[in-house]
This record gives structure tokens, sequence and C-alpha cells, in this order.
């Protein structure tokens, strides 16, 4: 086995492009020499001017012999030399095949030199950065920041190759064996011989390569600060991984912050610092925020990094003042004073402005509320008052403390506590890891925020697609979900799915002044029983992200689907309750031998009706039930059918799946002793009758043809 080494040294790559570069190297890299890896996986690492790349490879290759067909037998002269000479063959190499003349190509061993030669320039020129550069003499060449060094060995030995194509030289950039440590600390060129003298003579010069090391030296090294202060680190996995992308050698050091900005909200303090200048922030034990903030330098300094912690308090000094003017200033006017200013913002050209959204909202959270068991007045009010920070100084600023803002000025204007406290939290959750609304005033603001979001959206044929989703569409479908089920919400979906369809087509006609053309019953939003195929197609679309969340929790999302085969319930949370009594049914010995009787049946059903032409589920006859077995089994479906329509309308799913558990015995027996196919024609339509009618009663329950496995 070869050693193979490969840096791509640079001026400084931005930090949120470093990890998916590495892994792009080493896909597209690992692609191109996968005869070399023989299955081996590379490994990459990443840094502020380097990523680079380590595998074990092999040191050459045999290419497998082909065979070349060429022209016919008795083809012209002129044809059969061009094709020798294409192939770079003598008369010689052919033999006669299948009335044509055959060139049998032998395999050929491969260098491991010259093939990594070959791959490394086509993947630099075909890299896939999401923002780059174009330079060179010939402009061809792009990359994200200049490219200054090749660092390409072979067990040691350089792999010749430069980046030359057509006009364009890439600067005359050739492969070689050097590498350079720290910008300022060990500036200058240095040789490397391998993978371990790399990292050892980075590390010697003031470079920490892999950026899960720089992360923990920055962790740890934050922490011990903070500890020695008596504070403890606010969780910012996010910075974490944006500083490490940021330093070469990690220094963390801690500054002062004054005590005229310590009264601002610890939210505007921790965003100015984070978004500003990627400092952490601190708190103390009882969760307050405390004086001080943790910067991580990229230098040992002599002076213990006194300097720059005081060039840093300075500029954030400067920082925080901005802050405290938007603070104070915002304070002067009230929340709703800010609302007109919403009229003048387009949320979309096809769903208006976002006042006319907030004027949705507003009725849509009272249909809500009385579902959630929140305030019909108080939804209504938290809703009108949602966006409104959306036009403040401070959140123009930041417009990651949206919501938060909201509530620290709802409060200040003396509004009820559940209204602010639901202005901050409707947008969440904002990812896999937040929390979702657990107050009902929150909850019937948080779901109407995103219910509207998806039924305009798709109103407007803005869709995802498999390639994109602008909206955040799918975000804002697992957001409802989890509300409902974290909540254990009993929600009615289509009649709230409904109602937020005609408040867009009412704000949109109101508007437009066109009620005469788009009419908008039921304009008082209250929820009604009929399910237009607009509300479907957003409830399909809801379902599908439930069953692509189950699926990551590793659930039987198949089983999910069996059910929604069977029956649109709306109530997610029963729907759910349901897909475990049938998951617990199909995990029984009894449930797992009628699944088996179950396709059996419709195995049976599938093959005879399209031979017939014709389907089989107009009802059996009784006097043609001849078996006993037979007799048996339809007495055990009728019986079945009866009290599993009663427990599904009681809700009582266990019970139904017990029910269906009775039919085991009836069906094995039926499929031991009798035959389907029986000669007599109207006794083999019947017994067909009679299985499609087990396959019906089981799917009352569930669409068990969905079931895997």
């Amino acid at each position: 086995m070869a050693e193979l080494l490969l840096e791509l040294f640079s001026e400084e790559i931005p930090a949120r492009m470093q990890a998916r570069a590495a892994e792009d190297l080493k896909r597209l890299l690992g692609a191109e020499l996968a005869p070399l890896l023989a299955g081996r996986a590379p490994r990459v690492s990443h840094g502020p001017r380097r990523l680079a790349l380590v595998a074990e490879v092999e040191p050459a290759v045999e290419t497998p012999g082909r065979e070349e067909r060429g022209p016919r037998l008795g083809a012209p002269e002129k044809a059969i030399e061009g094709f020798l000479r294409k192939h770079g063959a003598t008369r010689e190499a052919l033999r006669e095949e299948g009335g044509f003349w055959v060139l049998a190509r032998p395999g050929e061993r491969i260098e491991a030199a010259a093939m990594i030669a070959r791959a490394v320039p086509a993947v630099l020129r075909a890299f896939p950065w999401p923002k780059s550069m174009r330079w060179g003499r010939g402009g061809s060449f792009v990359w994200v920041r200049p490219l200054k060094r090749i660092l390409c060995l072979l067990d040691g030995a350089v792999v010749p190759f430069d980046l030359r194509h057509g006009d364009d030289d890439a600067h005359g950039l050739r492969s070689g064996g050097e590498t350079e440590g720290h910008r300022i600390m060990a500036p200058g060129a240095f040789a490397v011989r391998g993978a371990a003298d790399y990292v050892e003579g980075l590390r010697a010069r003031k470079v920490v390569v892999e950026a899960e090391e720089r992360a923990r030296i920055i962790r740890e090294g934050v922490a011990r600060l903070a500890a020695a202060e008596g504070f403890e680190v606010v969780p910012d996995e996010g910075l974490l991984a944006e500083v490490a992308g940021l330093v070469e050698w990690p220094v963390p050091l801690l500054g002062r912050i004054d005590d005229a900005f310590m009264d601002l909200p610890p939210e505007v303090m921790r965003t100015t610092m984070r978004v500003n200048q990627r400092y952490f922030a601190l708190r103390t034990p009882e969760g307050r925020a405390a004086p001080r903030f943790a910067v991580v330098a990229n230098v040992e300094a002599r002076d213990g990094g006194a300097a720059i912690v005081a060039g840093n308090e300075r500029v954030l000094r400067a920082r925080l003042s901005d802050a405290r003017f938007f603070w104070d200033q915002d304070r002067k006017e009230r929340l709703e004073s800010r609302l007109p200013k919403l009229d003048g913002v387009v949320f979309h050209a096809g769903l208006g402005s976002l006042g006319e959204r907030v004027r949705r909202l507003e009725r849509l959270a009272r249909v809500i509320a009385p579902q959630v068991g929140a305030d019909p007045v108080l939804a209504a009010r938290a809703a009108r008052l949602a966006k409104a920070d959306l036009a403040s100084g401070m959140v123009g600023e930041f417009p990651e403390l949206q919501g938060v803002m909201g509530r620290y000025y709802a409060l200040h204007d003396g509004e009820d506590a559940r209204v602010a406290e639901a202005i901050a939290a409707h947008y969440r959750p904002l990812g896999p890891n937040d929390a979702v609304p657990d107050e009902p005033v929150a909850i019937a603001v948080a779901l109407a925020d995103k219910l509207d979001q998806l039924v305009g959206f798709f109103a407007v044929g803005e869709k995802p697609t498999g390639s994109g989703d602008p909206f955040a569409l799918r975000r804002a479908a697992l957001g409802v979900i989890r509300i409902v089920r974290e909540n254990g919400l009993r929600l009615p979906l289509f009649g709230i799915l409904d109602a937020a369809r005609r408040g867009i087509e009412r704000s949109l006609a109101e508007a437009r002044r066109e009620r005469a053309v788009i009419v908008v019953p039921n304009p008082d939003h209250e929820i009604v029983r009929e399910v237009r195929p607009e509300t479907v197609e957003v409830y399909d679309f809801l379902t599908e992200r439930l069953r692509v969340q189950l699926r990551a929790e590793g659930m039987r999302h198949d089983v999910v689907s069996a059910v929604l085969g069977a029956v649109r319930d709306d109530d997610l949370n029963r729907l759910l309750r349901r897909a475990d009594a049938v998951r617990r049914f199909l995990e029984s010995e009894d449930g797992a031998n009628l699944l088996v009787a179950y396709r059996r049946a419709a195995n049976i059903l599938r093959i005879e009706e399209r031979k017939d032409g014709h389907a089989y589920d107009t009802g059996y006859e009784r006097h043609l039930l001849k078996a006993p077995e037979e007799e048996a089994l339809a007495e055990a479906l009728e019986t079945a059918a009866r009290r599993v329509e009663l427990d599904l309308e009681a809700e009582d799913f266990e019970r139904a799946m017990d029910n269906l558990a009775a039919l085991r015995g009836p069906v094995d027996a039926f499929f031991d002793r009798v035959t389907v196919n029986d000669p007599a024609p109207e006794l083999r339509r019947n017994r067909l009758r009679l299985l499609a009618r087990l396959r019906a009663v089981m799917d009352a329950v569930a669409d068990f043809s969905k079931v895997e496995g």
C-alpha cells in the first residue's frame, strides 16, 4: 500500500464552506481514484487556508481487458485501417467473430502516480464551490479563493502535475512537496515527507490541522476561563464550528462588558456579540447574562492577549452602543403603532402584503384557539402583534431577534403576558432540536402562522419540488406536526385548513376589490364540514412530512401509510394511535399470520380479477356457501365487521385489533380445506367474493397492502 497526501493551500476559505468542501473533495477524488482505493475511504481535514486528503492506495492497478467490435467481414480496406489506427493496433490483433472483425485489447497496468496526476487537476477544475473566483491568465480556472500551493505526495515522492488547460495556466501552479505554517507566527514554506510529518510539522508551526481538535480547544479553553470567574458558556455549537474555521491556532481570551450595557435584553447582547464579532456569551449559574465575553484569537500574543482583549472590548462597546440606540428608540412607540408600516411590505406577489397576512393570522388564530384551549381574544391579539416588531429598528438590524423583541416591546406596552409570550414563541420550532410552544395562546398563533404559510404558497403554486423549497414549507409542515404531536392536540385539520384557504381568498379579494369575482363563503372563518381538493392537497403534504419524520425516528412509517390508505384522518394524534395499534397487532403472532393470509387473498384476487376482467367486490351469496369452513369464515367476517366498526367509532383501536385477530382461525381453516378455484363457476365466483369481503373488512382498519416486509 502507498500513502497519498494532498493539500490544497489557498487564501482564506469562508468558514461556512470548509466542511462541505472537504466532503466534496473526498467524494469527487474518491470516485476518480476508486480503483486505487479498493473500497477504503480517504480521510479529509479542513481549515481556514487548507483542505487536505490522506488515503491508502494501491501502487498500481490492472485495467481489465476488453474487446472492440470493428467493421463487418468484407468491409472496405480503408474502414479496417481506420479502425486499427483509432485503437493503435495492427492487423495481426484482429480475429473473425460473428461476421465482424474483433480486436482483443489486453488490460494495462496503470501506476498510481499517473492516475493521481490525471485525476486531481480534473477534480479541481470541476470543484462545486457555492461561490468562487475566476483567476489565472486565461480566466477559466475558478476556486473559492486563489490557490497558492498544491502539496501532492505518494509515499513521500511528489506526484508531478499542473493546472494548465488550453490558454489558462492558472498562474502556472504546479504540485510540489511543500506547505506553509501559520501566517504570522511561523510564515514560510517547509518540506513534508508524509501524512504524519504533515500534521506534526504544522503543529510545530502553530497550525492545528483537524477542525474537531480546534473546536475542542476552543470549547474547553472558553469553559475553563469562564469557570475561573464563576460563569458558564452559553451553548452555541454553530458559532463554535464557525470560529474553529476562522483560526488555525485557537487562543481563547476573556473580555469585559461595560456595566452600562448590562440592562439590555440578554438576547440582544448575545446576538450583537455573535453576529457582528463571533464572540461567545457567558452567563451566571442563575441564567443571567454575565458581564464577560470570550473571544478566540489566532495568535499567541507576547502580552498574553491584553492588547487583543482591549481592542475587542472597544469594538464591542461600539456595537452595544448601537444596540442601545435601537432599544431606546423602539420603546418610544407602541408595538401596535408599527402595524401600518407592514401594509407597505410585500410578503409575496401572489399573497399580498405583510399587513394582509397579519389580518389573516388574526382571523385564523381566533378559529384555532378554541380547538387548543386558548382564549380566542388573546390569540387574535397575539396574532395581530406577532409581526409588528419586523418594523422595529432592532429587528431591522438583527433579523434573528424577530419575535424576541416583539415580546419585550409587548411587555413594555402592558400587553397580557400570554400575548407577549405568544409573540416570542410563534416562530418555533425553528429546527429539529428547538422546543415547540406549549402555552395555548402561543400554540394557536404558531399554528396559524405555519398553516397560513403552507396554504398560501400552495394556493399560488409555490410548492416544494425535489430540487428546492425556497419558502421552507417542509419546515413549516414539520413544525405543525411537532406542535400537534408533542402537545397531544386533537385538532380538526381539514376544517382549519379550509378556514386558512378562505382567509387567503378573502384577503386577496379585499386587496383587489374583486369581491364579485372571488366568492368567499363563511367569512367569519367558522370550521365547516366540506373538504375542498386544495385542502386535501395540503393535508397530503403534511402526512407525507409525518411519514418522513417517523422514518427519521426509526418508526414504522409503512404502517402510517397503511392507515392513511384506509382513512384520511385529520386528527394526527388519533391517526398515530391507530397506527400504533396496527403496529402492535402486526408484531403479534396472530397479526403476522393474518397478514400472510391477507396477502394470499389479495394475490388470488388480483390474478383472478385480471384474468376475468372484473372485480369481485359485489358481496358473496350465503346460499352458495357449501363448505363448513367458508360458512364459518363468512360468520366470523360479519361479526368482526360489526365489532370493528363500533370499535373504530369509539376510538378503541386495541379492541378493533383483537376483533381482527379473531379471524385468524377461520381464515387458516378456509385456506387449508377450501379450494377457491372450484370447477363449479358459481362456487368459484362466490369464494372470490368471500375473499374480497375479507380484504374489505381488514382494509377498513388499514390498507394492509402497504405494509412492508
